[in-house]
């Protein structure tokens, strides 16, 4: 990526498109072949034979009709899963997303030119605002190269979503709202609703009021501010400084209505609706949040944060203050009293490689000009950012009230352990041959394993864009090879050749697996397309599906581990887990070093973020010695 970004190209961002295969529909036997791989960590042999019989009967009766049904879907479709994986996995959803469906993380700044500093926040925020719009720019020119591997175009499309973009809270389901276009699409006519591109919205972390009491018991409540035109630092810096003083003022706090967005998502649609008609001019507001480019914000905490620990910003920036970011926006950049930053983005409109990448690009221009402006100083007079005034009520403050809430109760819940490992990196592993994604994976296995006395079910985020569309694919990781590798290294009369005999025997399997999700040939996705045709055709639920070692493995959303590798740079984030007894663990892999963020709740008594990190982190060490060892 660090080459894609720097070189200078000829091809468009979103050339290729037209070109990139369909999505694969897998081989029915070999899908079910590997299912019943998966679930062996996780059964005794009666409980594997009854779920083998299940598949036998699921391949040779109701499963060849729905997979023969999905084929024919796949006929009409470039990208079969597409349409279906958006709402199962996002947009039918109804918890609130901000929290638990959204990712976080901070920007890697802190660690060169801008260490955490008071006094810094306006000043950086002008210059990080700068590089944001420059590289909004490279996209509508589509001048951001496109991902390859080898000479292999990527799937692009999830960065049309990264600037405009909104979620819209629906009753059953959730909608996007995407305004983006690029320099192409509109001298071409394509049509814009309400195209607003030259917004960057403000939220500050003391909204304030500015019409005490109108028309009764109607309260007229700012929100944010839009601010056009900033296309120098200086003129950002201008506007940012005014939006600060003037929230900085003796004025009372407002209400703070962005905290409806992390309201569960049925709620938070009723009370969208409700705002809506109490006032006309509140939808017309709500349009110009949707469209902007993204939500800036302004808080005024100070977390603490070291290229050794990242544990206090991760957690401001995922389960911080819900009235200073909008949580369906697909991208609000977080500043703080410190002159740290971090973005939070809802996780339906792309994945967070999206993130890495503009993240990557900002860091490195800063990281470029030292952490210094080095353009014009020249300030031209513009207008100041105007204040978005929502009408309100009591009804819609005690719908913010309750918001506010349940979010910070579950947010108080949550755990963050989010740490560097520096006694190694990727340039150690890669000289003992061993890929050093899968080490990081392997590693995490034996320290759950160690941890709770049994093998995790595990989703590791496998890539699919080498297909139309592609997003993601589930990696299983907790193999029948790893959970050998794991029992030996608890044995001790296992010698450490057998072990380590075991562990390279792990990494070839894992390594296979990724390789085959890469490729359009997971399963996963496959069975999900079976069991929703099933849903479509109104027939019963198979039984494969019911099955509990279905759920036991993971199957239906249900791992205990959800992790992800967030690449190979100066980035990283977090999510929280997908179930309440287990974790979230996202990682991101330099030369010397492994920086892992793992999330767990508080009010589980089996797990512990903090206990599963540092044993994972003795787990490096184990792996390596193996590799040392002269018992060969």
């Amino acid at each position: 990526m660090e080459n894609q970004l720097a070189k200078s190209t000829e091809e468009r961002t979103f050339q290729y498109q037209d070109s990139l295969p369909s999505l694969p529909v897998p081989s029915l036997e070999e899908s079910l072949k590997k299912y019943l791989e998966s679930v062996k960590p996780f059964a005794n042999q009666e409980e594997y034979k009854k779920t083998e019989e299940i598949v036998q009967k699921f391949q040779s009766g109701i499963g060849e009709k729905l997979h023969q049904k999905l084929l024919e879907r796949a006929k009409g479709k470039r990208n079969w899963l597409e349409e279906w994986w958006l709402n199962v996995a996002y947009l039918d959803v109804r918890i609130p997303s901000q929290l638990n469906v959204n990712f976080a993380g901070p920007a890697a700044h802190f660690e060169h030119y801008w260490p955490p500093k008071e006094g810094t926040q306006l000043e950086r925020g002008s210059i990080i605002l700068w590089h944001n719009l420059n590289y909004w720019q490279l996209l509508r020119k589509e001048k951001v190269p496109v991902h390859k591997v080898g000479n292999t175009p990527l799937d692009m499309n999830q960065f049309r979503m990264l600037f405009s973009t909104c979620k819209v809270p629906g009753i059953t389901r959730d909608s996007i709202m995407n305004y983006f276009r690029t320099e192409i699409e509109r001298k071409n006519g394509v049509e814009v609703r309400e195209l607003v591109a030259s917004y960057i919205k403000v939220i500050i972390e003391t909204i304030k009021e500015v019409d005490e009491i109108t028309k009764g018991e109607t309260y007229k409540r700012s929100l944010e501010r839009p601010v056009t035109e900033i296309w120098e630092k200086t003129h950002s810096a201008v506007q940012l400084t005014y939006i600060h003083k003037k929230c900085h003022s003796d004025e009372p706090d407002g209400p703070g209505i962005a905290a409806l967005t992390s309201e569960e998502r049925t709620r938070w649609a009723k009370a969208r609706e409700y705002l809506i008609g109490l006032d006309p001019e509140n939808l017309a507001l709500l349009e110009k949040i949707q469209s902007s480019l993204l939500v800036y914000s302004m808080e005024d905490s100070s977390p603490h944060v070291t290229p050794e620990d990242y544990s206090e910003i991760i957690a401001a920036i995922l389960i911080g203050d819900p009235t200073v970011r909008w949580g369906d926006k697909s991208y609000n950049l977080i500043s703080f009293s410190n002159g740290v930053f971090g973005c939070n983005c809802d996780h339906a409109p792309f994945d967070a490689m999206i993130m890495v990448n503009i993240s990557y690009y900002v860091d490195e221009k800063i990281f470029q000009n030292e952490g210094r402006w080095k353009g014009s100083e020249k300030v031209r007079d513009i207008p100041l950012p105007k204040e978005l005034i929502f009408t309100v009520d009591e009804k819609v403050l005690n719908d913010i009230n309750q918001a506010k809430a349940q979010y910070l109760r579950e947010a108080s819940d949550l755990q963050i352990a989010a740490y560097a490992f520096t006694s190694f990196g990727k340039k150690l592993t890669k000289n003992k041959m061993l890929h050093p994604d899968t080490f990081i994976q392997l590693a995490l296995q034996l320290a759950y394993y160690r941890l709770h006395g049994h093998p995790g079910c595990c989703y590791e985020t496998a890539m699919t864009r080498y297909f139309y569309h592609g997003r993601t694919e589930t990696m299983r990781s907790c193999t029948v090879e790893a959970v050998r590798w794991c029992q030996s290294m608890q044995d001790p009369s296992v010698s450490l050749h057998e072990r380590q005999q075991k562990m390279l025997q792990a990494f070839a399997k894992h390594n296979k697996m990724m390789k085959d999700c890469s490729a359009g040939k997971g399963f996963d996705r496959h069975l999900l397309g079976l069991l929703l045709i099933a849903k479509e055709e109104g027939l019963p639920v198979p039984e494969l599906f019911t099955d509990p070692l279905f759920s036991k493995s993971g199957g239906g959303g249900n791992f205990v581990l959800s992790t992800s590798l967030v690449g190979y740079l100066r980035v990283q984030g977090v999510v929280v887990p997908m179930v309440h007894n287990g974790y979230g663990f996202f990682y991101h892999i330099r030369d010397d070093r492994f920086v892992v963020a793992c999330s767990a709740w508080k009010s589980c008594p089996e797990t512990d973020a903090e206990k599963l990190v540092q044993l994972t982190f003795c787990a490096f060490h184990d792996m390596i010695r193996l590799m040392n060892t002269t018992h060969l």
